[in-house]
């Protein structure tokens, strides 16, 4: 059974900066992209990053695109998100998830797919 846990978030003020951590299974990282997507409350989720599994390229939302560095360890079996320039906009719970890309560079998470708890990411001042 694949597992994802995230940690990382907390409060910060506009402007700061915070690292998310998705630690998944073992041998995850060879076999799936990893996505984040976040929820705000009365929003739907939206995605915000993807790696893919195989070369390493890296897709954003536009809304976080210079912004936000999504990135691997193999070593730690661990997804990265750093944010930095945040936004009260960004403020909601941040989720990773094992996804699938399309060939549009946008990505999903299938019926099959698995997703973390999640982490409160608030950005206030």
């Amino acid at each position: 059974q694949v597992q994802l846990v995230e940690s990382g978030g907390g409060l910060v003020q506009p402007g700061g900066s915070l690292r998310l951590s998705c630690a998944v299974s073992p041998f995850v990282l060879d076999s799936y992209a990893i996505a984040w997507f976040r929820q705000a409350p009365g929003k739907e989720r939206e995605g915000v990053s993807c790696i893919s599994s195989n070369d390493d390229s890296t897709y954003y939302a536009d809304s976080v695109k210079g912004r936000f560095t999504i990135s691997r360890d193999y070593a730690q079996d661990t997804v990265y998100l750093q944010m930095n320039n945040l936004k009260p906009e960004d403020t909601g719970v941040y989720y990773c998830a094992t996804a699938i890309l399309r060939s549009n560079q946008t990505w999903y998470v299938p019926d099959f797919g698995s997703w973390g708890q999640g982490t409160q990411v608030t950005v206030a001042s």
